[in-house]
């Protein structure tokens, strides 16, 4: 049996459980941070604090906190964790328990402590070779996948054999999956997005409407496509589902937790106050500073991303930075 671990405890992290459990050849492991979590779902067969409906079969599945056991023990490690907390959870974690493993990123975030995307961490800090490396994206959200409505994943590796196998584990009645060998331009895309969600949410909270919010998107895959070319220029789509689908889910979707902090900042909350209410990490938070902070290497002219910076770390009025950004977009 071919041996998963999944680390993190999150809506996406139980999703991805629930879906690699539609295949009966694996031997599926969880990583949780929690003690009582790990106790809950090994008693109950399901999550205490995310899609709670969701059952699993506890037969198949074990959850458990120790990280470095459960590494060794793993042919394929998922990581799920949110960004702001990856760098302490597997920079402790020695270099050769993590050798041979293949290592599968559905973060989308910058790790904030080096200011890299996860792969270039994993390769330059971890020694994980590329091959041994992919990407899952989206379009696709949690909520979702729970109730098992048609959703689709991008898988992404330069090892193409991993990239077929990883496709056929991750595809089931209500998950389609779509190749690629763009590690660099699925990861950095879905770190990006989220950023320009909280754009979304602002934008929609100040009382623009649906003829501002199309522009405003179609501004921000022009601004996804030229950090990307910047960063990994490669023969790449970025209309399709990994980049610009991701992006309109997240910038559009109810669900999206980077829209709805967007959305609270619109109404005047403060940042602290957003987050705080919201219960839940969302990644743009994290992704703006770091992107931008990158940026000053690339210099991309990005003037959604500075206006998000803006509000979020300059306390810039979200009305009158809103207002600044229109007479950029065109």
């Amino acid at each position: 049996m071919k041996k998963i671990l999944v680390m993190g405890g999150g809506s996406w992290g139980t999703a991805l459980v629930k879906i690699l459990l539609q295949q009966s050849d694996l031997e599926l492991s969880w990583w949780v941070r929690s003690e009582s979590m790990a106790i809950h779902i090994n008693e109950t067969g399901s999550n205490p604090k995310y899609l709670r409906s969701v059952k699993f079969d506890t037969n198949r599945l074990l959850a458990g906190t120790n990280a470095q056991e459960m590494i060794a023990a793993a042919d394929v490690i998922l990581l799920v964790t949110p960004s702001a907390f990856v760098y302490d959870l597997i920079h402790p974690i020695p270099n050769a328990v993590l050798q041979g493993k293949k290592v599968i990123s559905a973060i989308k975030g910058v790790v904030p402590d080096t200011l890299q995307i996860l792969g270039d961490y994993l390769f330059q800090d971890k020694g994980i070779n590329t091959e041994d490396f992919g990407v899952v994206t989206g379009p696709c959200h949690a909520e979702e996948v729970a109730q098992e409505k048609l959703s689709y994943l991008t898988f992404a590796s330069t090892n193409e054999a991993f990239c077929d196998e990883m496709c056929g584990l991750l595809s089931c009645d209500f998950i389609q999956v779509t190749p690629s060998a763009d590690i660099y331009g699925t990861e950095i895309s879905a770190v990006l997005k989220n950023v320009y969600a909280i754009a979304a949410g602002i934008c929609h909270s100040l009382g623009y409407g649906d003829n501002f919010q199309a522009v405003l998107v179609s501004n921000a895959i022009r601004e996804i496509k030229k950090f990307i070319e910047a960063v990994h220029p490669i023969d790449r789509d970025p209309d399709g589902s990994a980049y610009l689908g991701d992006l309109l889910v997240t910038a559009y979707s109810q669900y999206s937790r980077n829209r709805t902090l967007g959305a609270m900042l619109g109404k005047g909350y403060s940042v602290k106050s957003a987050l705080v209410e919201m219960e839940m990490v969302a990644e743009g938070y994290y992704a703006t500073k770091s992107i931008s902070k990158l940026n000053e290497k690339y210099k991309v002219e990005m003037p959604i991303l500075d206006f998000v910076y803006d509000v979020i770390y300059n306390s810039a009025n979200a009305r009158v930075a809103a207002k600044k950004l229109t007479l950029a977009l065109t």
